[in-house]
């Protein structure tokens, strides 16, 4: 605990850290923490699962005025970052307690009306958070601390024209920290605009290259679900997250799993937020072993334990490819990224392999038993599950896994 104590941390927080486990700090909050509690503005490059919520809790939650309404404003992309954040403020101000209130979609806005009127700490998405602007139901004259937790990943959700308009409704004397695994021109155009002097602060990949194997397995497309199911069964999997490109599929991918005996189910921004809400729960306990799931829904969540993660489809957008694999290889662990690359997939594979600085090994294709026939996973599947190849055909299947 002394090396939290250097930092300048208050004896309350010092002591919910404590309680919590943490022995050390990690690199982001070991370079960011001393600047937060100095109030000056940050851009911390910073994936999920570096501690980077620690560092901007820890200066929040010193430099708040209880009782003066709003002190913080803390926009994220998803639902579930949001409820994440909210519940480890809540964490670290055990002992210097701040009203949090979470913001976002997907359920009823009356409660979240009745807690902002108390509040000292918001968490939430933009779309909400301009609702209640809108509403006139909150009030940010008093936000001391402005953050942007994965920014990138609210830019590339379109969020930024929202997150600009939000800006403009604080304070301009305010401490802006931003948070983003990429430092991307948007990022660098929003921090020129409305940030005064930052410091940047950068920290190496939380992820550990010697820790991660990265591997891919070449298939034909009416073969991906069979070595899907062959990997899950077969691999010494502790929680494993198979990612699809469309709500469609992954709900597809799930319901074959479920057929063929896999613990698995699927998550995706289709589904109510009670619904995500629960399926976090079973996956964070371990009630289900395998979460399938779309990048919205995968990105920026804090979950441990995830030894594996697979890639059923290859992202469209190359630099998805690391926030995926992030998932895995974290603090130490060993970790597995397992990419199942049939023809239609090339092309974004190409990309990664352009874009991206990553080592995948190719591996000679196991042997798989025939199961069930599955539903069909793709959006425009070629159904030869029980039918022989055409005369040539072979040859060309056998040239591809080859390659």
């Amino acid at each position: 605990m002394d090396n939290f104590k250097k930092l300048g941390i208050s004896n309350a927080i010092l002591k919910s850290i404590d309680e919590h486990g943490f022995e050390n700090p990690s690199e982001i909050q070991e370079k960011s923490i001393p600047l937060i509690l100095n109030g000056e503005d940050v851009i911390a490059g910073s994936a999920t699962g570096s501690g980077k919520t620690l560092a901007f809790a820890s200066g929040i939650i010193q430099n708040s005025d209880r009782g003066y309404g709003i002190q913080a404003l803390i926009l994220t992309p998803t639902r579930e970052l949001a409820e994440q954040v909210a519940n480890s403020f809540k964490k670290f101000s055990r002992y210097d307690p701040l009203k949090v209130v979470s913001i976002y979609g997907g359920v009823g806005i009356n409660p979240q009306i009745k807690g902002l009127k108390t509040a000292e700490v918001v968490v939430g998405t933009p779309g909400r958070l301009l609702d209640h602007i809108s509403r006139n139901t909150i009030r940010l004259n008093n936000v001391k601390t402005l953050v942007l937790d994965e920014a990138d990943h609210m830019f590339d959700m379109g969020f930024i024209k929202d997150v600009e308009k939000i800006i403009q409704k604080c304070p301009e004397n305010r401490q802006t920290l931003l948070f983003s695994a990429t430092i991307t021109k948007e990022v660098v155009r929003l921090s020129r605009k409305y940030m005064v002097d930052p410091v940047e602060v950068a920290v190496e990949s939380y992820i550990d290259p010697k820790k991660l194997n990265q591997v891919v397995y070449k298939v034909q497309d009416d073969m991906k679900l069979f070595l899907l199911v062959h990997l899950l069964k077969n691999e010494t999997t502790n929680l494993g997250m198979v990612f699809c490109n469309t709500k469609r599929n992954t709900d597809k991918v799930a319901k074959n799993l479920r057929n063929s005996g896999v613990n698995a189910i699927a998550i995706h921004g289709g589904l109510t937020q009670n619904k995500r809400n629960n399926i976090m729960e079973l996956f964070h306990s371990k009630k289900v072993s395998v979460l399938v799931c779309t990048d919205v829904a995968g990105r920026g969540l804090d979950i441990k334990d995830v030894s594996h993660v697979y890639n059923y489809e290859i992202p469209r957008e190359s630099k998805q490819y690391i926030h995926r694999i992030g998932r895995t290889a974290r603090a130490g662990s060993n970790g597995k990224a397992i990419n199942i690359l049939s023809p239609k997939d090339h092309d974004n594979y190409m990309s990664v392999l352009r874009d991206n600085d990553v080592a995948i090994k190719e591996l000679t294709l196991p042997a798989m038993e025939r199961m069930k026939k599955p539903e069909r996973a793709l959006e425009k599947p070629v159904n030869r599950m029980n039918t022989p190849p055409r005369k040539g055909r072979q040859n060309q299947r056998q040239n591809y896994n080859h390659r």
